[in-house]
């Protein structure tokens, strides 16, 4: 299964307790579903994360005078109580609409040992007892929200837990002494067992959960030019069996962030409960992206002859251009040529069922370097190309790949005349395959990273393409779902994808 000490990043992301900023009406660009049998999980793995904290339990000593059948009064002490063992039986976590979660733990018995003393003048008594808690229950209602960086935020709105019986043995056969702890001490011993139980959930979620939330990034850097939003995007929605969690998912340009001029579009997931988490991206995240690579250039590029294969029977050179441009080789004899690709606007992928694809245009204008290092503009082509894009999603982020397709081009402007454009086409063709798809796929293998709480791991992942969006299910080691969800909760994340995890 693998192993964790955090939970998986956003489930507690969620039930904000403000609405975090983002503009309004806007849809969010991943979003993160954590089903019932996600959360059922959580439950059991909080229960062996309480136990462990029940041990630390420090209990007060309890003594007071009491007065004492044929001995009359005589002080009393009921010392160096310790919980011997626990047993936390039946637990559960479920959404609270409009509000946050709910933890219950039921049926469940604590041991706890120790020592007792009376002391009468210059008699003097001890032994030991034993103390058996049974039929403890727990209830617990954490409130989440968002803080205004777009992390968020959690807090326990009530607990109360109540103990069925207590059931006592003392060393000796002193009949009195039972008396004694049912009549004097039992009620205080219940209070304080009682109290400490939700201190300690208290103090879980104080020093625990929450620092353990901040890890959850609010932006992260992908490289020298961009990085991703993932500030929450409003209240996460909660029904009786699952918790949706909205995230921006906006890529920016980290020189300068500027609006986006078109908002994500609604996504819809799929109606299935079989997996623990789902996540949701939409197109949205990667045309953001495209956006930026677009502004600082990184798809436009260069060819010149240097850049062709020594073997090549085509050479960037007017000589070589002579059959197809007659004209071009009388006016520039032996001068080499320079392509220069630009791509006209953003390519935005679009999802449709079983299938990811871009539509791309590109403008290439050839230039004959003359001498002094001038550039004389000779003509211009256009180029059009559709690329089908393969997604792969490890254990911390996306990651994709191009597959080539052939394009076309056509001639849109010439200062030399009309000439044919297979033989360029051609050569462009090969220089997309050899230079420009490597070069494209080397960035999309370095990934979109997810939005994961520190020391969380993803395994086993199942994606699936929908009509605007892509939808991942996967399983996870889920020591790691929630590492503890009381004392270290976190949930879910991000969404491209409808991701699930079993």
């Amino acid at each position: 299964m693998g192993t964790s000490a955090g939970a998986l990043s956003s489930l507690l992301l969620g039930m904000m307790l403000t609405y975090t900023p983002g503009a309004l009406g806007a849809n969010p660009g991943l979003v993160a579903r954590i089903t019932d049998k996600g959360l059922e999980y959580v439950a059991q793995e909080e229960l062996v994360a309480l136990q462990s904290k029940l041990h630390d339990i420090t209990l007060p000593d309890f003594s007071g005078d009491v007065k004492i059948k044929y001995i009359g009064n005589a002080h009393y002490e009921f010392h160096s109580l310790d919980i011997h063992s626990c047993e936390l039986l039946g637990s559960a976590l479920k959404p609270l609409p409009s509000h946050g979660l709910h933890f219950s733990i039921s049926d469940s018995f604590i041991r706890v040992k120790g020592k007792w003393k009376v002391r009468k003048r210059i008699l003097k008594l001890d032994g030991s007892f034993d103390v058996k808690v049974k039929g403890i229950t727990i209830s617990v209602n954490l409130l989440l929200g968002s803080e205004p960086s777009g992390r968020p935020k959690v807090a326990v709105s009530s607990c109360s837990s109540a103990i069925r019986d207590v059931e006592v043995h003392m060393s000796g056969d002193l009949g009195w002494l039972l008396n004694l702890f049912h009549h004097q001490i039992e009620s205080k011993f219940r209070r304080v067992l009682e109290s400490k139980i939700c201190k300690i959930i208290q103090d879980s979620v104080t020093s625990d959960l929450q620092p353990y939330l901040q890890t959850l990034p609010v932006t992260m850097e992908m490289d020298i030019f961009a990085g991703i939003d993932y500030s929450l995007m409003e209240a996460p929605q909660a029904t009786a069996e699952i918790l949706d969690v909205m995230f921006k998912g906006e890529i920016f340009s980290r020189d300068h962030r500027s609006p986006v001029a078109f908002l994500a579009p609604v996504m819809s997931l799929p109606e299935e409960h079989s997996r623990m988490i789902y996540f949701a991206i939409s197109n949205y995240a990667f045309n953001t992206a495209s956006l930026v690579y677009h502004k600082v250039g990184f798809l436009n590029f260069s060819i010149t002859d240097d850049m062709v294969p020594p073997t090549s029977n085509i050479r960037l050179t007017t000589k070589s251009f002579r059959a197809f441009f007659p004209r071009l080789a009388r006016l520039y004899p032996n001068m080499n040529l320079e392509l220069q690709g630009t791509v006209v606007s953003a390519p935005f992928l679009n999802f449709s069922p079983g299938n990811l694809s871009s539509a791309a245009q590109l403008e290439i204008e050839a230039f004959v370097l003359l001498p002094n290092s001038i550039k004389e503009p000779v003509f211009r082509l256009g180029v059009a190309t559709n690329v089908s894009v393969m997604l792969t999603f490890n254990t911390s982020k996306i990651t994709g790949f191009l597959k080539p397709a052939k394009m076309q081009v056509e001639l849109k402007e010439s200062k030399v005349g009309v000439f044919n454009v297979e033989l360029l086409e051609a050569l462009l063709n090969y220089y997309l395959l050899n230079t420009l798809y490597p070069k494209v796929n080397e960035k999309l293998t370095e990934g979109f990273p997810l939005p994961l709480l520190k020391r969380i791991q993803l395994y086993d992942p199942v994606l699936q393409i929908h009509k605007t969006y892509k939808c991942l299910r996967r399983n996870f080691p889920l020591i790691i779902f929630f590492f503890l969800i009381l004392f270290s909760f976190a949930c879910v994340v991000s969404p491209l994808l409808c991701a699930g995890f079993l």
